[in-house]
C-alpha cells in the first residue's frame, strides 16, 4: 500500500511551510519573494529547505526561468488530504448530532419529571 498522506501531513505540520502554502495559494511566486516575510527569523537556505520538503511532498512545484526560481502550489495532494479528513469530519458531526439528540431527550425527561412532582 502506497502512503501518499504521510509526507503531505509531515510537510504541513510545520507552521512556516503552512505559511508558504498560504502565500502560494494567492499565486505563483519567486523564491526570493516567498522568503521575504521569514528573513528576520531564518536564513534563505532554511527557506530553501522548507521549499524542498513541500516539493518532495508534492505540495508545490518549482520551475527555473533563467536565474529565477518560481514556485506554485499543487492542489492534488491537498485534495487527497482534505478527502481523507472529510471522512472523519462527517463521523464527528454525526456523533455530535447523536449526542445533541441524547442531551435534548435527557433535558426533556427532567422537565417532564419536574412537572409531575410539582416542580417547575
Amino acid at each position: 500500500m502506497q502512503d501518499n498522506l504521510s509526507p503531505i501531513f509531515a510537510a504541513l505540520a510545520d507552521p512556516t511551510r503552512r505559511a508558504i502554502i498560504g502565500q502560494l495559494a494567492k499565486g505563483e511566486a519567486h523564491v526570493g519573494d516567498i522568503a521575504k516575510p521569514f528573513l528576520k527569523e531564518m536564513s534563505l537556505p532554511a527557506i530553501t529547505k522548507h521549499l524542498k520538503v513541500l516539493e518532495s511532498a508534492g505540495l508545490i512545484t518549482k520551475t527555473k526561468d533563467a536565474q529565477w526560481r518560481s514556485c506554485k502550489i499543487n492542489a492534488k495532494p491537498l485534495e487527497e488530504a482534505t478527502h481523507w479528513m472529510e471522512q472523519y469530519r462527517e463521523f464527528w458531526e454525526e456523533s455530535f448530532d447523536r449526542l445533541d439528540e441524547y442531551l435534548k431527550s435527557i433535558q426533556s425527561k427532567k422537565k417532564s419529571k419536574g412537572k409531575k412532582h410539582g416542580k417547575g
